[in-house]
Parts: structure tokens; C-alpha cells; sequence
């Protein structure tokens, strides 16, 4: 096959030099409880780094004979791969940067099974164990910085976005880079990686040789959404909790450009973590931000969450269209209050242990058809819990779009039934109706099928 590598053995370079016996059987072993099921789907996500696709479960058709093992040599570690991605490699040797997330894979897989599911030292029952977790993780990874002033923004939006989109997330991310900024994504294609690369350019013009893209993933999407080639510090989360807890824990601000469900979600769990009474002070600059073509997205997207969390969650954010200097502006303006007030209470700066985060949003949600139907998507509760219910339902849409088990759910129960308080309801077909109509979820050129029903409920008030 032209598009394959054959087979080809490759070394780490500083991620993990060498493995213990029993976590190289883990990771071999191909049993339910087997770590090399998920190690393996990972690894060919990132090694189909630039592919034109949002579907995991065609690329592991594509690449149904891929084979990867790990190798204990007298020098220490070695991956050999069988019939890898040809994208990956340049005459024969693999590029640097997916070497550099090969191995971050490597890295994490390891250290979540071993230091953090099967340790009796977190307490996942408590938002103290949880967040204590995602911190571990973090931390393994390299990724939190001290004697560094606040300085990360991080950049949510569609995968599925058209090129002036597209264009314009690299605008406001050379905007960024300029005021001396690092950028944090979901890691993947279009919104989240158009940021990284005008941020690039940005810092090369202010001679920042340390500028940092940082991309927060978790194996359940990794395969729709692979690393985009510019991402120079990965991160693999255990699950999308504790990737949503992770980019606002570590973000002195966020950026928000168009996207789907997805990024409804993202809003959504945001949204709801600062709506909570303790959080009522919390510096936290956020912009909504897109062109001209978007000033239509953003008014439908701020009028749903009026009409479901209403103006306190709107107060939060600002919108700002067509104009990527003001964005920058504004977010450096909102870097140096966080600094101030993190200062002045001695918070951390790479990393918000003030911020309250209520355990609704730390529990692992599983999208199966019984558990969508128990959400309680109503009034009768404070805007906080409303909001963690109504980021779930996002979640089941974008794993029935695009993570492998939602996908097979889907095909063998049917369509999510998504019941809620009719008004709500009413808001959420809108809204959703509206990202079908602009393509945003799916890439440009696919047909999306929808995966979910929504119904009215005069029960849930």
C-alpha cells in the first residue's frame, strides 16, 4: 500500500525512555482490560496527524492491519510500528513533532493507569480528589510552569469550520502572539489550530523562541480530532471532565470562535462552573469572537444561553466581531486583572486552585441512551446544575457524532432522546438546527446524520 509505512522502529526523544515489565505486558495485552486497544487508537490518531477526516471509526477501517508494539532493548525503548500512516514520515523517518506525540501518548496512558485510576491516594468521590488528579496529570506532562506571569489563552471552536473562518482564528492568534501570549486548543484541525498558527508568526516577529501550543485531548475523540502538526506540548486526559477541568484551570482566559456541538458544550461547562456563588468574583476574561459572516452565530448563540441561564451567564463574556486587535486587547487587559487578583490571594498562576468546581461537572458522563434519558434538563434547580445538564446533552450529540462507542450506540438503540422543559427544548432545535444548516457538524463535503431527538416534556418545568 502506497499509504503506509511497512514497518519501521522508533526511539523517544525525553518523553519516556524506559518501561517496567509488567506496563509493557499492560500495554501489549489485548484483553478488555488490556491497555493496547486504547494505546493502539491513539497512537494511529496521532500518526494520521493532517488527515481529512472527523470519523475514528474510518480510520481504523483505513488502517485495519496498523500494528504497534513496545520493545525492551539494552538501550532502553523502542516502538515498532507495522503499516503506519505514510503522512507521518519524511523519507523513511518519522517527523519530529508526531514522534514527540507518539510518546506523549506513551507517557500518559502509562502514568493515568498506574498513578491515578488504581491509586487508593485520589478520592474521585470528592471535587478535591478530582481536581487533585487533573493537576497530577498536568504536572507528569510538564505542562504547568511556575515564575511565569498569566499568560495562556485558551482557544475553543469547530474542527468543522469554512477557510475565512479559518482565516480569521489565525488573525486574532497572530494578534495574541504579537503581546507575547502561548495559546491552548483542543488540539485538533480548523478553530483550534488556525489560533497556534498565527500565534507562530506572531512570536517569530517578537523573537519568543519559547512560544507554547498546548493541546488538551482525551481518547474518546483524539481519533475525530488528531494533533494538529504545530501542538508542542500534548496532553492526553482520561476523559472529557477532566479535559474541560484542565483547560479551565490552566487558561488566564478564553477565546470562543464558531463551532458546534462541541463548542456548545465547552461554553456550556464554563458557563456553569461560573455560575456557581463562589465563583461570583472570579476574574475570567472571555470573548466570543468571529467575522462579520459570524455576527449571526454569535446572536443565536447568546440568545440560547439567555433564554437557559440567562443575563448572569451572558454577563460573562463579551462579543466582539470582525476585529482581532480588540479581542487581543481585551484579553491582555483580562490577563493582568487575573494576575492582580491571583497575586493579591495567592492563587497560583499556572494553575486556579481558587475556582470552585462543583463535582456535577467532574463525573465522568457516559452517553448511553439510559443515562441521556435521566438528565434534567429544567428551571427547577439553580443555573449551575442546569447548565452541567445541558452540557451532557451536548456531549451525547458529539459522541454520537464522532467518538466510536456514541457512534455504535447510535446504530444499535436508535437516536438519543433528548427530554427537557419545552421552551428549553424549543431553544436547543433552534440552536441545533442551525449548526446542521451551516455544516458545523461535520466537515465541509460530508453528509450529517443526525444522531439525537429532542422532546418536549410538560413534567419538566
Amino acid at each position: 500500500m502506497s499509504d503506509v509505512v511497512v514497518s519501521i522502529r522508533v526511539s523517544p526523544e525525553g518523553n519516556l525512555d524506559i518501561l517496567s515489565q509488567e506496563e509493557v505486558n499492560k500495554l501489549l495485552d489485548t484483553s478488555q482490560g488490556g491497555l493496547y486497544h486504547l494505546f493502539r487508537t491513539c497512537s494511529l490518531a496521532v500518526l494520521n496527524c493532517g488527515a481529512d477526516t472527523d470519523d475514528v471509526r474510518q480510520l481504523l477501517r483505513d488502517f485495519s492491519n496498523f500494528e504497534i508494539k513496545v520493545l525492551q532493548e539494552e538501550r532502553g525503548l523502542r516502538l515498532e510500528l507495522s503499516n503506519a500512516p505514510a503522512v507521518a514520515f519524511v523519507d523513511g523517518k518519522m517527523i519530529k513533532g508526531i514522534k514527540e506525540h507518539l510518546f506523549s501518548v506513551l507517557r500518559d496512558i502509562i502514568y493515568v493507569n498506574n498513578e491515578i485510576t488504581k491509586n487508593p491516594g485520589f478520592d474521585f468521590e470528592t471535587s478535591e480528589g478530582a481536581t487533585d488528579a487533573v493537576f497530577h496529570i498536568l504536572r507528569n506532562a510538564h505542562a504547568l510552569r511556575s515564575r511565569t506571569p498569566p499568560n495562556i489563552v485558551v482557544c475553543w471552536g469547530g474542527h468543522a469550520i469554512e477557510r475565512p473562518e479559518y482565516e480569521y482564528t489565525k488573525e486574532v492568534g497572530y494578534e495574541l502572539g504579537l503581546r507575547g501570549m502561548d495559546i491552548c486548543t483542543g488540539c485538533g484541525p480548523g478553530a483550534m489550530k488556525g489560533p497556534m498558527k498565527g500565534a507562530t508568526i506572531g512570536h517569530s516577529k517578537q523573537r519568543i523562541r519559547t512560544g507554547r501550543y498546548i493541546g488538551l485531548t482525551e481518547p474518546g475523540i483524539i481519533g475525530a480530532e488528531a494533533p494538529n502538526p504545530i501542538v508542542n506540548e500534548l496532553v492526553i486526559l482520561p476523559d472529557i471532565e477532566k479535559r474541560l477541568e484542565a483547560f479551565v484551570r490552566i487558561a488566564h482566559g478564553i477565546i470562543v470562535f464558531p463551532g458546534g456541538a462541541g463548542t456548545m458544550e465547552e461554553i456550556l461547562y464554563l458557563l456553569g462552573i461560573l455560575l456557581h456563588p463562589d465563583n461570583k468574583s472570579l476574574p475570567y476574561p472571555i470573548v466570543f469572537t468571529g467575522s462579520e459572516s459570524n455576527r449571526n452565530y454569535f446572536e443565536r448563540v447568546d440568545k440560547f444561553i439567555g433564554q437557559t441561564l440567562g443575563s448572569e451567564a451572558q454577563n460573562r463574556y463579551e462579543i466582539i466581531i470582525d476585529d482581532p486587535v480588540e479581542v487581543a486587547n481585551t484579553l491582555l487587559a483580562g490577563l493582568r486583572r487575573v494576575r492582580k487578583f491571583r497575586k493579591a490571594r495567592g492563587d497560583a498562576y499556572f494553575f486556579s486552585w481558587m475556582l470552585k468546581m462543583h463535582h456535577e461537572f467532574q463525573q465522568p458522563f457516559s452517553p448511553t441512551h439510559e443515562n441521556v434519558a435521566k438528565l434534567n434538563i429544567s428551571r427547577d434547580q439553580p443555573k449551575y446544575k442546569l447548565a452541567a445538564d445541558l452540557r451532557r446533552a451536548f456531549s451525547c450529540i458529539v459522541a454520537g457524532n464522532v467518538k466510536e462507542a456514541g457512534i455504535r450506540a447510535v446504530e444499535e438503540h436508535g437516536n438519543y432522546r433528548l427530554t427537557g422543559n419545552p421552551k428549553i427544548m424549543a431553544a436547543m432545535d433552534e440552536l441545533l438546527q442551525s449548526f446542521v444548516d451551516e455544516k458545523r457538524m461535520k466537515l465541509p463535503g460530508q453528509t450529517y446524520t443526525p444522531c439525537y431527538e429532542l422532546v418536549n416534556s410538560q413534567a419538566k418545568t
